[in-house]
């Protein structure tokens, strides 16, 4: 009998990791619950935001790019005078809930208001091809193919609200924010012009979200 303590214990240990993996989970009733309480006044409990607020809209993110923000605006690891306290008030596991939750939804993203031919093309432009006579990097090389996003760095633009990203562009260069891997978006930024950052919001808002 004393030979299978070691294997009971090692069973053991490893159920308790499974029981903490499963817990740090996001759970979406949960996160429907605590976003009914937390965030449905700026972002609504459908997660499509308000873009006359330049509140962003949820709906299109990845759960490990909210997940990340989240916690990066607990910790202080991104400053935001309006979320921060919000961040703070919340555990680990209700950030994961609510990730999760948010992440689930579907964005329908309406038909852009017309715009300016010229900015839109220049949007386009920026946004899947670059203009690296000024060392500027497409959006899609990072943020993925039809800038749906990728991974917990790189947020979906697409469908997002141009008052929002063209908030955070101005975030970026003036270096307010900087939560980015490697300053990429704050090396981006500082190269762009006010008529760059107008027309790649105008044109990714445009595009259909995930």
């Amino acid at each position: 009998m004393p030979r299978l303590k070691p294997i009971i214990w090692a069973s053991a240990i490893l159920t308790l990791g499974a029981t903490a993996a499963v817990s740090a989970a996001g759970d979406i009733e949960r996160g429907r619950q605590q976003a009914a309480q937390t965030c449905v006044a700026c972002h609504g409990l459908d997660g499509a935001g308000q873009a006359a607020a330049k509140f962003p809209r949820l709906d299109s993110l990845d759960v490990g790019y909210l997940t990340k923000q989240l916690q990066d605006l607990k910790s202080g690891a991104r400053k935001n005078v309006i979320m921060q306290p919000f961040a703070a008030n919340l555990t680990d596991q209700q950030i994961a809930d609510v990730a999760a939750y948010y992440a689930a939804q579907t964005a329908t993203v309406a038909s852009p208001a017309a715009t300016d031919p010229a900015l839109m093309s220049l949007g386009e432009k920026l946004a899947t091809r670059g203009d690296w006579d000024r060392h500027l990097p497409a959006c899609k090389s990072c943020h993925g193919p039809d800038n749906q996003g990728f991974g917990k760095d790189f947020p979906a633009l697409a469908g997002q609200h141009a008052s929002y990203i063209e908030a955070q562009l101005l975030a970026w260069r003036n270096g307010t924010r900087g939560n980015d891997p490697l300053n990429l978006m704050l090396a981006i930024a500082e190269r762009m012009t006010d008529t760059d950052i107008k027309a790649a919001a105008a044109y990714l808002a445009a595009q259909p979200a995930k």
